[in-house]
């Protein structure tokens, strides 16, 4: 790159992202709706090639208007204009050759209609040097601060990818489908958390979220996520594994430095998919339901009794209790947040998740995904405000 900041890659205009391929667990396929989420940076490409021809144009129909004017129209007064505009899409350098430039023309201006260089002429002369060198250090300054920005997004996007690790294609006999979208502005995380991992006792997955938003909520995230990483290996049954999150989550909440932390909590559904049986299991810590997608239709997962969200165990007396659901080839579960069912239309009509589903029965999870990240997305008006998650797991062959 020369002068200025290097640009964002297309990828970090996609903030929903989809995990899944059919050929193996260590591919990853690009972002759901990638071609719509890269048009505004197609956009400001645009707009930004433009404003880089600019000055230059500028000079030269200024000079053209100029030539062709009756006397007293002078229009070499808009050269001043050039290293200003200059200034906003050049660096330093470009931005002074961008004065020179409309010196030169403003040199030449008075050689043709006066025959020399005279007060006049120096004068508009001296008004762009001046214009030239305040703009060339406004430029040096916004290309520095540029570059610090695109540093520090890096930085961001590299640390979120810790938290947040892109899930493989397939695990075991399980494949995986994700749509993930953050509400934050400029942030591929927020406050909901996913992760699956393979262990002895089949695929453990966790879909979940963490109350309230910002940076408390992603700092809960990742304490929660660096819990079910190590405990899903070792835990026997969902219900230990439950009790384990809850622990961890409340010894976070103790620590942790802000004054809420203690009472934060977070809603979760875990899922295991052992491999040589038709059937998963499910434990719902007052999460919204999860949908069973079938052939025949789509049905909500309900827990036969509720269970709270995890670090308010110790204020509801609860037992967690797990729930045996098919999952047989051809059948899918989709676990969701509630950034997605409690996204609202115009109306304030709640978006009716299960009722689009019916319409995407017969579609690869991929390109559900993809149909339900542009439908949800146009009933609410555009992006959801609150984070959204949304987690297909399907059998891709059939049970030996």
């Amino acid at each position: 790159m020369s002068e200025s900041a290097k640009p964002a890659e297309p990828a970090d205009a996609a903030r929903a992202a989809v995990s899944a391929h059919p050929a193996g667990a260590a591919e990853l396929i690009e972002p759901v709706g990638f071609a719509e989420a890269l048009e505004p940076v197609r956009k400001r490409s645009r707009i930004t090639t433009t404003l880089r021809v600019a000055p230059f144009l500028l000079i030269a129909l200024s000079a053209l208007a100029d030539a062709e004017s009756t006397a007293g129209q002078q229009y070499d007064r808009y050269l001043v204009a050039a290293p200003a505009l200059a200034a906003s899409v050049w660096g330093a350098g470009t931005t002074i050759l961008v004065g020179i430039l409309a010196m030169l023309a403003e040199v030449a201006r008075g050689l043709i209609h006066d025959g020399r260089v005279g007060r006049p002429t120096a004068s508009v002369i001296a008004v762009i040097s001046t214009v030239t060198l305040a703009a060339a250090y406004a430029a040096r300054v916004r290309v520095q601060r540029e570059r610090d920005l695109a540093e520090i997004r890096s930085v961001a996007r590299t640390a979120q990818q810790v938290v947040l690790r892109p899930l493989p294609g397939r695990l075991g006999t399980v494949d995986l489908a994700l749509y993930y979208s953050a509400a934050a502005a400029q942030a591929q995380i927020g406050g909901d958390l996913y992760e699956a991992v393979r262990t002895r006792h089949g695929v453990r997955i966790i879909l979940g979220d963490v109350q309230g938003k910002g940076l408390p909520a992603v700092e809960t995230a990742a304490a929660l996520l660096g819990s079910f990483r190590e405990a899903a290996y070792d835990a026997e049954d969902l219900a230990e594994l439950a009790g384990r999150l809850e622990t961890s989550l409340r010894r976070y909440a103790e620590r942790a430095s802000t004054p809420d932390s203690a009472e934060r909590f977070a809603t979760a559904i875990l899922m295991e998919i052992p491999d040589g049986r038709p059937e998963a299991f499910l434990l719902n810590c007052g999460h919204p339901p999860p949908l069973l997608i079938q052939p025949g239709g789509v049905r909500a997962i309900e827990p036969d009794a509720p269970l709270p969200p995890l670090n308010l165990s110790a204020l509801v007396a609860s037992e967690y209790r797990t729930e045996t659901v098919p999952f047989g080839p051809g059948d899918r579960v989709l676990l969701y947040t509630d950034g997605v069912s409690e996204a609202r239309n115009s109306a304030g009509v709640f978006y009716p998740l299960a009722d689009r589903l019916t319409g995407w029965i017969a579609e690869p999870s991929p390109q559900l995904l993809a149909d339900l990240s542009r439908d949800l997305n146009h009933y609410a008006g555009g992006a959801t405000s609150d984070d959204a998650a949304v987690l297909i797991a399907a059998r891709h062959r059939p049970i030996s």
